[in-house]
């Protein structure tokens, strides 16, 4: 993050800030400049806010636009548990969490720039350095796919559920605008290990950055609608189909090893990968059925009787 502020300061802040907060008794090259000098605390912690929200709101947008226009399957949207204004409740709600989100992980982003993280910078200049650069790739997935496995699960725990993860779970069938659409704890606890790993492991800040928006990608398309992969070895759009619709399974989020480890890994199964059955009005059905039942039980709700 340090060097996008740098960027932002260079071409954007320094002259906001500069009519915002005018110093008069400062001046470089006859230009008034700014009171609120770059390295003060209040000045990055705004600054790194407005950069993370602003590209946050764009990122979401943008790649949540392409992927349900382009990507997602839209008959998914004659299901029973597609409600009425879905989109455009899944919309207002990542709209809504995103500047909160952003609020909670901003200590994280200072204290990156302000030199406490353990990322840093320069080109790798031997092979034990570029592979080091290489092997950061998998340990950060290994890592963080384990912190998200154990935040998600215990989200799903009854006591916790209702607070914090049931939002999320509105979306019975989810499109790609849903990827974000959380309560802001929720979506700050789920990328804690994110932040987390930044400050206890060495990592390329250049590498980091293109993971931190690889993540984001990733997270659309994990609710794209489109079952294309057939893994069992990948977290796949099937599976977190899978998660919405059946619920306590298929918690991580880039592979199934500590589902599989957690003993709550659910393969997909023709029910999700042919279009026609899934497609099929009784299959729906019978998912809105269980789907209601099994958040019914979760939230202590009694099956009704007849």
């Amino acid at each position: 993050m340090d060097t996008i502020l740098y960027y932002f300061d260079e071409f954007v802040f320094d002259k906001l800030y500069a009519k915002l907060w005018p110093s008069y008794t400062k001046h470089v090259a006859g230009a008034i400049i700014s009171a609120w000098p770059r390295d003060d605390f209040w000045r990055i912690n705004l600054s790194l806010f407005m950069i993370t929200c602003f590209s946050g709101w764009a990122l979401y947008l943008i790649t949540a636009a392409l992927s349900y226009y382009f990507v997602f399957d839209h008959d998914y949207m004659k299901h029973p548990k597609f409600l009425k204004n879905q989109v455009r409740m899944e919309i207002e709600c990542a709209l809504g969490a995103i500047p909160w989100m952003t609020l909670l992980t901003l200590p994280f982003f200072t204290g990156e720039v302000l030199g406490k993280s353990m990322l840093y910078g320069g080109m790798p200049k031997s092979i034990q350095e570029w592979l080091f650069v290489l092997i950061s790739i998998p340990s950060f997935l290994f890592f963080t796919d384990c912190g998200i496995y154990w935040f998600h699960r215990w989200m799903h725990h009854p006591k916790v559920y209702k607070h914090l993860h049931k939002l999320h779970h509105k979306w019975v069938i989810p499109t790609p605008f849903a990827s974000h659409a959380f309560n802001p704890f929720d979506g700050f606890l789920q990328s804690l290990p994110y932040h987390l790993y930044a400050f206890m492991m060495p990592m390329h800040k250049y590498l980091y950055l293109f993971m931190f928006i690889f993540v984001n990608f990733w997270t659309v398309m994990i609710h794209d609608g489109e079952f294309i992969s057939h893994s069992s070895v990948i977290n796949t759009s099937a599976h977190h189909f899978v998660h919405h619709v059946y619920f306590n399974y298929n918690y991580g989020q880039y592979f199934t090893f500590w589902d599989k480890l957690g003993n709550s890994h659910r393969q997909p199964t023709e029910e999700q990968y042919d279009k026609a059955l899934r497609d099929d009005q009784k299959v729906m059905a019978r998912q809105a059925h269980d789907a209601e039942e099994i958040e019914n039980e979760t939230l202590g709700i009694k099956a009704k009787t007849n």
